[in-house]
């Protein structure tokens, strides 16, 4: 598995400082400026979601959605225009690709790269109209994305409390650290776990466990946090602490478990994490 730390991905071009001999790591993971290589294999022994979720406390850790979480994919929707489509197969796209996504990852096995699933959801919800050129322009637009305007003050809120985040975020690493480092949220990060690189897609379990493996944190002690009631409810069965942003009057799913902490905006959903029993 590849954790790219700092946003850094090999062969992008970007790098991090370079630690010298003597230097420690950060706490919480890696040091910065470094791509972490650690052994899919053998990997945490595939779990039965748990019955109840863990305790509620103070995380050391968080680990941070990335598509609609801190990006705004409502975005997209100029770009069914610009290739000729109507602006309503925005949503027709972005429900085959979470039912194609989640589907996928309740069917176990080694998943498609997420690039694929996009793709193949684009054709699917615009009738397999368009040609290659206008599905590589619609797929360009995931690195373009605007972030939420409550993203960086909620991550000041963790920097200010010595708390490391990561993005966990469905897709390719680069893309996900091109996507970050576009909107400037990517300074905030100690990194992106892909799911590309896990061989899970979230909400399967393993997923979230092999990203806390990556960052070298103890699920128990490691928040998730998602705009996404089920990715949050997944997270808690996988024995995390799960955070859920409620935009827009939102209100949680009766049919997942009740998050540990849930806010109107990033800013508050972090703030609660942190008063939570240490």
């Amino acid at each position: 598995m590849t954790v790219v730390q700092r946003g850094t991905a090999r062969g992008s071009g970007l790098r991090g400082p370079r630690r010298r001999r003597g230097d420690r790591a950060p706490e919480g993971g890696a040091a910065s400026g470094t791509v972490v290589e650690l052994a899919r294999r053998p990997a945490p022994q595939p779990r039965v979601p748990t019955a109840e979720p863990v305790a509620a406390r103070r995380p050391r850790a968080v680990l941070v959605d990335v598509y609609g979480t801190l990006l705004q994919v409502e975005a997209l929707r100029a770009r069914f225009l610009d290739v000729g489509r109507p602006a309503h197969e925005y949503e027709l796209f972005l429900a085959h690709a979470l039912r194609d996504a989640r589907g996928l990852a309740l069917a176990g096995g080694t998943p498609p790269p997420f690039d694929r699933i996009v793709a193949d959801a684009l054709r699917s919800a615009t009738g397999h109209t368009l040609g290659d050129d206008a599905i590589a322009h619609l797929t360009a637009g995931l690195a373009e994305l605007p972030s939420f305007p409550d993203a960086e003050p909620a991550f000041a809120v963790l920097v200010r409390a010595h708390v490391p985040a990561w993005a966990l975020a469905q897709g390719n690493g680069s893309h996900i650290v091109a996507a970050l480092h576009t909107t400037g949220l990517r300074s905030f990060l100690r990194g992106a776990v892909a799911t590309d690189d896990l061989g899970f897609l979230l909400p399967h379990p393993d997923a979230y466990l092999l990203a806390c493996r990556g960052v070298r944190s103890e699920p128990a002690e490691t928040a998730f946090v998602s705009a996404q009631a089920d990715l949050v409810h997944g997270a808690m069965r996988a024995g995390l602490i799960g955070g859920l942003v409620l935009r827009h009057g939102a209100r949680p799913p009766d049919a997942v478990d009740p998050p540990h902490v849930t806010g109107p905006s990033l800013v508050e959903v972090a703030e609660r994490l942190l008063a939570l029993p240490g």
